[in-house]
C-alpha cells in the first residue's frame, strides 16, 4: 500500500510543478505580469517561465525566435542560390568543351566574331553616308526657298531624315562597345578552358 501511495506522489510531481508553474513579463507599460498562463500584455513581449521556487526556467524572446526563423530562411535561400549557381557554372563548363577543343578554336571564334561585327560597322557606316548625302541635297534644295516658305515635303524629308541618322549612329556607337564585350567574353572563355583543362596538357 505504502509503495502505491509513493508511485503516486512521483507521478504527480510533474503534475504538480507543471500547475506552480508562472510565466512573467514586463509589459509596453512598464509593468510586470504574472500568469499560470502567458499573460495578454505579454504579446510580443520577452517572457520568462519560473518554476514553483521562482526561478526562471526558460526565456520565450518573440524577437528572437522571429530573428532566429528570418536567419535561416535567408540561409536557406543563400543555400539554393548557391546551388543554382554551381549547377550553372558546370552547365557553362560542359557546354564550353563541348564547343571547343583548343585554345585555337576559341580564338578562331574570337575573329570571327570580331569579323561580324567590323562588317556591321562598315554597313552601318555606308548607310550613315548615305544619309549624310540626302540630307546635303535636303539642304541646297532648302537654300532655293531662303526666305520662302518651305514645301511641307522637304521638311518631312529633312525631319525623317534626321530621325534616321541619329538612329543609325546610336546603332554606330553600340557596335563599336560591342568589340570590347566580345573580347571580354572569349577572355573569359579563354580562361574557364585552361582551368578546365589544366593538367590534362602534354
Amino acid at each position: 500500500m505504502i509503495r502505491i501511495m509513493v508511485i503516486a506522489a512521483a507521478l504527480a510531481l510533474p503534475l504538480l510543478a507543471q500547475a506552480q508553474t508562472t510565466y512573467r513579463c514586463t509589459g509596453t507599460d512598464g509593468k510586470k505580469y504574472y500568469g499560470s498562463t502567458i499573460p495578454m500584455q505579454c504579446g510580443g513581449q520577452p517572457v520568462e517561465q519560473l518554476n514553483s521556487q521562482g526561478r526562471v526556467m526558460r526565456r520565450i524572446d518573440p524577437e528572437g525566435d522571429e530573428k532566429a526563423k528570418a536567419d535561416k530562411e535567408a540561409a536557406e535561400a543563400k543555400k539554393r542560390e548557391e546551388e543554382l549557381a554551381t549547377r550553372e557554372d558546370t552547365r557553362r563548363s560542359r557546354a564550353l568543351l563541348a564547343t571547343y577543343t583548343s585554345e585555337r578554336d576559341i580564338e578562331d571564334a574570337r575573329s570571327r566574331a570580331l569579323a561580324d561585327n567590323q562588317k556591321a560597322v562598315e554597313e552601318v557606316q555606308t548607310k550613315i553616308d548615305a544619309l549624310k548625302k540626302k540630307r546635303a541635297g535636303y539642304d541646297k534644295e532648302l537654300e532655293f526657298y531662303k526666305g520662302k516658305e518651305a514645301p511641307q515635303r522637304l521638311t518631312s524629308d529633312i525631319t525623317n531624315t534626321e530621325i534616321d541618322l541619329k538612329a543609325q549612329e546610336t546603332l554606330m556607337a553600340a557596335k563599336k562597345k560591342e568589340v570590347a564585350a566580345i573580347n571580354a567574353r572569349y577572355d573569359e572563355d579563354k580562361k574557364r578552358y585552361q582551368d578546365l583543362t589544366k593538367g590534362t596538357k602534354k
